[in-house]
């Protein structure tokens, strides 16, 4: 018998000697650190969307969806990571979003990249990058997915917020710019929000937004001790955005600033009228609002938000859009002119809980079915299926084991079809299926059960149709009367 040792640590020169000597090894692993202890909340500015809250979630992945194919958009999806210099460049360095918002890392390969703070920049990428410029104009794409930003959260404002965002390639007609305002009216009113208005303001193009910037920032520099913080910086980078300001006293200075449309040349002047006709001829709520500016550097000529109001006069931007013509070529593609809008989701539905809109309803159960025993949840799993393959909508409580506590369900939902399966049925493959509206019951055979089942759905859907038609006879006479 050979008497094994142990090795604790040996060098490599013994190793085969250790082999044959039966000498086992045996690793000793130094005590793990104490390990950090799990936190079960989200981070700060992230959020779960929640079983309550996905019916409007669901109304309006709905809405944009159909509005999407009405208007002949085509889905897109881009990465959530792209090149960090995708947004610097196209953004622009001196925007609150490349400046402070942004998301950056470096990978273990050493490019630099970024969660998407928005989803232009990597739309634009896509149509370059893939062709699109020889399919038919305009090409119309859409998308919708979270984009994130690190911004302080506040009020339907998050790290992590979704948006619906639609694109338009390669028209310059301001007839495009009035049908994306239409569509994006359209989206909201379909939302079941009624209190909408579109700021509009047209910010021309770079060349004529030089000699307006610099008017703007004579201006500014005579006011500069009593900007924010924020505005005496942006002052020598991005003059612009002081429009943009949210702090009083910056509103109160700006109220008398030059305005962009006086400054602008000859086309966008041009552009920027037929975009009003065509908007008084649409008949959409409008307001021209020489403030408005946008936070991006690649827009040029038409700029506008969609904005919510309530009853005292207070204002919510549910998102915004323009026109953006030299994107595609400053990215390296051919001139290509388009324009886009973007949905705030989160937003969006904070607004609709405001107004209390009513959400997405799903489909009602009408057909419960109960089973009590081994044999029978058996026999359930197959029928379950099988009513559900032939269309019928049925819920089910698997888990619950008494027939009682089971039919509570089936009461509680209002199911007009309970089927029941015990251990005789589950023998003699059949089940009881019982109208809970008439209170009548039959066992049926299981090749006969799809057919019971549908013929007291029908039955029952003609009785509230009578019902109903009963009910506005009945109306009708008595406002005769009256």
């Amino acid at each position: 018998m050979v008497q094994k040792k142990v090795s604790v640590s040996k060098d490599r020169s013994t190793k085969k000697e250790e082999k044959k000597k039966g000498v086992v090894k045996i690793s000793v692993k130094k005590s793990p650190k104490a390990e950090e202890k799990i936190i079960p909340r989200s981070l700060r500015g992230m959020r779960d969307i929640l079983p309550e809250d996905q019916p409007y979630w669901e109304r309006v992945r709905r809405v944009l969806a159909h509005s999407s194919q009405e208007y002949g958009f085509q889905r897109i999806d881009t990465p959530l990571v792209e090149y960090e210099n995708l947004f610097t460049r196209l953004i622009g360095t001196s925007t609150d979003i490349v400046d402070k918002e942004m998301y950056t890392f470096t990978t273990r390969g050493g490019d630099k990249v970024a969660l998407r703070p928005e989803f232009t920049a990597g739309i634009a990428r896509a149509y370059i990058e893939h062709g699109m410029g020889i399919l038919p104009k305009p090409v119309k794409l859409f998308s919708l997915g979270p984009v994130y930003r690190y911004d302080r959260p506040q009020e339907g404002r998050y790290r992590e917020f979704w948006q619906g965002n639609f694109e338009l390639y390669g028209e310059d007609d301001a007839i495009l710019d009035a049908q994306t305002i239409q569509l994006a009216y359209r989206v909201v009113q379909q939302l079941g929000l009624k209190n909408i208005e579109f700021q509009i303001n047209s910010i021309g193009v770079p060349e004529s937004r030089k000699e307006y910037s610099k008017a703007l920032v004579r201006y500014l520099e005579a006011q500069r001790s009593k900007l924010c913080q924020n505005c005496r910086e942006r002052l020598s980078t991005n003059p612009m955005r002081i429009l943009d300001c949210k702090e009083d006293k910056c509103i109160q200075l700006t109220a008398q600033a030059p305005q962009s449309i006086d400054y602008l040349d000859e086309e966008s002047r041009s552009h920027f009228k037929h975009l009003l006709e065509y908007l008084d001829e649409l008949e959409l709520p409008y307001v021209i609002n020489t403030r408005l500016v946008r936070g991006l550097d690649y827009y040029t000529k038409t700029v506008f938000e969609i904005w919510s109001g309530d009853k005292d006069g207070k204002k919510y931007s549910l998102g915004g859009g323009g026109r953006y013509d030299r994107l595609v070529q400053m990215m390296g593609g051919e001139a290509t002119p388009a324009i886009g809008f973007a949905l705030g989701i989160d937003r969006v539905i904070l607004e609709m809980k405001r107004t209390q809109v009513k959400p997405y309803q799903e489909p009602r159960a009408r057909v419960f079915l109960a089973q009590l025993g081994e044999m029978a949840k058996k026999k359930s799993l197959k029928l379950f299926s099988e009513l559900e393959k032939n269309g019928i909508l049925i819920a089910e409580s698997f888990g619950r084991g008494s027939l009682k506590s089971q039919m509570r369900v089936s009461n509680r939902m209002g199911a007009e079809v309970t089927i029941i399966i015990g251990q005789k049925e589950a023998l003699d493959d059949t089940a009881i299926v019982k109208d809970m509206v008439s209170g009548t019951q039959e066992t049926v055979i299981h090749s006969r059960l799809v057919e019971a089942v549908k013929k007291i759905l029908h039955t029952n859907q003609e009785l509230k149709i009578k019902e109903v038609n009963i009910a506005r006879t009945s109306e009708n006479e008595d406002e005769k009367k009256d």
